[in-house]
């Protein structure tokens, strides 16, 4: 291997000196320049400079879950079909025809979760049905 192949290796070291350098001169200037004395508010979450009313550990039911879940999915295809629009005209019948393809499993896969009340936020129909007759109903105001 001659010497004009390999890369010199000084940018690199230069350009980590100077990224330590950056990340020095911040900490330091942080330290004097920073607060030196703590209220008892210093410490305590705030949101937009609304003091939080409540905790902020709250239990998330496994439905959010699976929506969160679903949207990333969902929203991961739709990169493919944009992907496919960008690119459409060199793709020609082929591609036209494995993209109806890839919609029409979205579709299927949408009408399944669907289907089987993964879309379903509230109670189910046969909780209301039982706890309706006794007053216990979820959305009654009594």
């Amino acid at each position: 291997m001659s010497s004009e192949a390999a890369a010199p290796l000084w940018p690199l070291a230069v350009y980590f000196a100077c990224v330590l350098a950056v990340v020095g001169i911040m900490v330091g200037a942080s330290f004097l320049l920073g607060q030196r004395r703590r209220d008892r508010s210093t410490g305590e979450p705030y949101e937009s400079g609304i003091v939080s009313a409540g905790s902020a550990r709250i239990r998330f039911t496994a439905p959010f879950y699976l929506m969160a879940a679903m949207f990333l999915v969902f929203d991961l295809e739709t990169v493919f079909v944009i992907t496919w629009a960008s690119a459409a005209r060199e793709l020609g019948w082929r591609g036209y025809l494995a993209i109806l393809v890839f919609i029409a499993m979205l579709a299927v896969a949408l009408v399944y979760i669907w289907r089987s009340g993964a879309l379903r936020w509230g109670p189910s129909r046969r909780l209301e049905a039982r706890t309706k007759g006794r007053g216990e109903g979820l959305h009654d105001p009594s």
